[in-house]
């Protein structure tokens, strides 16, 4: 899929796939870690007959640009580029599509998106809604042993074998969810080939760092800490899609127990027999369970 660099209002270039009719209906695609626009690659394909399909390279990935320092991967940060990079591409609204980290930016999107009138519905790939997940840190010992990871993400200890190996070095150390028999070998080949930037390395665990969420020790208490309650954010009523792979390692089923606490017109499609990588592992499920949803809400 041919990319080309867009110039964010706030100095951001990413590079973004933009295909599709350029009057019809916008989707906007946003992929996780450790990824690129390509994760979507299934779904761009499938869509791009009858809808704007625009998935960017986010911050710090690849090609696009790669801001120093921690504070330039705040989750404010990464939500607003996705609303500058559709006004540079004369997008006035759009439905947004996440999946892994780019759902959890996703969310984000919806949330401001739904107060601003410009995202009338959303789709969310494994990618936990934030109040849930907080919670489930503190009180699951499933959920909290499967994110241990992400404790290993921030340790700067850890940034010398970033800068020896590339960004495979640390991912070898810390995850156990990786299942390189299920992607196409070219797929992986460019992979393995983009983990090695080192620059982009350390921005992409950027994210992980900028974050606020909080992951506590496998010895912590099982319990909400004292004082600690979810953001105050409104529940979200926009028409939210949420797809889950039941296999996914990182991110259990349990993350959608509460959903409906949170978002008032859900649909939960679950894909059994499928990691945590869905819009390519079960493409075709993930078509099915967005063009249901397309037919659903106009």
């Amino acid at each position: 899929m041919e990319q080309k660099r867009v110039t964010l209002a706030n100095g951001i270039e990413l590079d973004t796939v933009d295909v599709g009719p350029k009057d019809a209906p916008a989707i906007i695609f946003l992929h996780g870690f450790p990824e690129s626009h390509r994760t979507w690659r299934h779904q761009i394909a499938h869509f791009s007959d009858r809808f704007r399909c625009i998935a960017p390279d986010q911050r710090g990935y690849r090609g696009s640009s790669k801001p120093e320092g921690v504070d330039n991967y705040t989750p404010d940060k990464l939500v607003g580029d996705i609303f500058l990079l559709a006004d540079a591409l004369g997008v006035k609204d759009f439905t947004v599509a996440g999946h892994d980290w780019g759902g959890a930016i996703a969310w984000g999107v919806a949330m401001a998106g739904e107060q601003m009138g410009r995202v009338p519905r959303a789709i969310v790939a494994n990618a936990p809604h934030h109040a849930v997940f907080q919670k489930l840190l503190y009180t699951s010992p499933v959920q909290r042993e499967a994110s241990q990871y992400m404790r290993g993400f921030r340790d700067p200890a850890n940034d010398a074998l970033v800068r020896e190996q590339g960004l495979y070095g640390i991912l070898a150390q810390e995850i156990r969810w990786d299942a390189p028999d299920k992607m196409e070998p070219e797929e992986r080949e460019q992979l393995l080939e983009d983990w090695q930037d080192r620059d982009a390395a350390f921005a992409m665990l950027n994210w992980y760092r900028a974050s606020p969420i909080d992951i506590p020790t496998m010895d912590a208490p099982f319990e909400v800490p004292d004082g600690w309650a979810p953001a105050p954010f409104p529940p979200l009523t926009i028409p939210t899609l949420v797809i889950w792979a039941q296999d996914d390692l990182a991110l259990p089923p349990e993350n959608t127990a509460e959903l409906d606490q949170h978002v008032k017109d859900l649909t939960l499609v679950e894909v059994p027999d499928c990691g945590h990588f869905v819009p390519w592992e079960a493409p075709e499920a993930v078509n099915e369970a967005m063009d249901a949803f397309f037919a659903k809400t106009g």
